[in-house]
Order: structure tokens, then sequence, then C-alpha cells
């Protein structure tokens, strides 16, 4: 299993118990999806590793408390602490409608109501307070904002976006 085949779950936050339990900090509106689990891939000094989980459950609402198979001792689990804790894709929930992951709309064309077509979608930056579509034009950047205001339509079969942006917003980058 390769990383650009899974999603970020959350991060080894802290120790649990001298017996080796850790807390994992979830990264998800449905927390509760994810307490049942029997492996996770934690990113490990750099190499992804599978670690079977033996019990998990809630602790303190937006933390999942584990015992993975093989961790148990506090120095087992010290050298988890901090790592990123990831899972395969086909894990994701499946989104309906105008709902998208980032990583599923990459490479889908945008174009926008007014503006008309308006490039493919090359990432999205979610380190900003708003998330931006970057999508590459003529070899221009274009950012738009991911905005639910803005979003149209979303054609998973197609790989379109529609978007309905401020006038003058595209025509900024060109």
């Amino acid at each position: 299993m390769k990383k650009e085949d899974c999603f970020y779950l959350g991060k080894i936050v802290r120790k649990y118990s001298f017996n080796g339990e850790l807390l994992i900090k979830l990264d998800t509106d449905q927390p509760e999806l994810y307490e049942n689990l029997e492996a996770v891939f934690i990113d490990y000094r750099n190499t992804f590793i599978p670690f079977f989980i033996e019990s998990s459950q809630f602790h303190k609402s937006d933390l999942l408390r584990v015992q993975f198979e093989d961790v148990t001792s506090e120095s087992d689990a010290d050298s988890l602490l901090k790592s990123d804790v990831y899972l395969p894709l086909e894990f994701l929930p499946k989104l309906e409608g105008n709902k998208f992951y980032f990583h599923e709309v990459i490479g889908f064309a945008i174009t926008d109501e007014h503006f008309g077509p308006v490039g493919t979608i090359i990432g999205v930056n979610d380190s900003t307070a708003q998330a931006l579509f970057e999508i590459e034009r003529d070899g221009k950047e274009i950012l738009i904002p991911v905005n639910d205001k803005f979003i149209k339509t979303v054609d998973r079969k197609n790989k379109t976006i529609v978007v309905e942006t401020p006038e003058g917003l595209i025509d900024l980058y060109l």
C-alpha cells in the first residue's frame, strides 16, 4: 500500500495507559465511522507500516483510544507518538451531489457560468483559511475559493465542476 492510495485519518497525540494504549485525534466530521477498524497504516519514520488493532473505543468524543497488536508497553507507545495515521481510499464514505473529497476532483475541468471554460483542477490548497481550487489554464494558475456558494454542480461522470464566481475574479489571473 502506498501513501497516495490512502487518506489521512488523524494523528497519534498521546499515550493513554502503561500497557501501550494510544489516543488518535481523528480528522473527520464522522468519527463514528472509524470506531471498529481492524487495521490502519502509520507513517513511522518515513515508512508506511500496517498496524492491526486489538481494541478501540472513543475517548472524550474526538479521540479514538486504540490498542495495537504488538504495542504492549509504554516505550512501544512512545515510539509512535506524533505519527500520522492513514486508511486506504476505499474506506472513505461515498459522497453525493455537490459534496466531494479534494483528492477526487483533481483532473476535473472547471467552468464558470459567466466566464466559460476556466481550466483543469491540478490541486486543492487547503493550507489557507479558505481552501482554493488550483486551476491550470494555458500555463497560468488560477485560484478559486472552494465555497459552497460558488459551486453549482459537480458532475463525477463527466469530471466537471460548474462554478459561479464573483465578477472579475478569474480575469485577475489572466
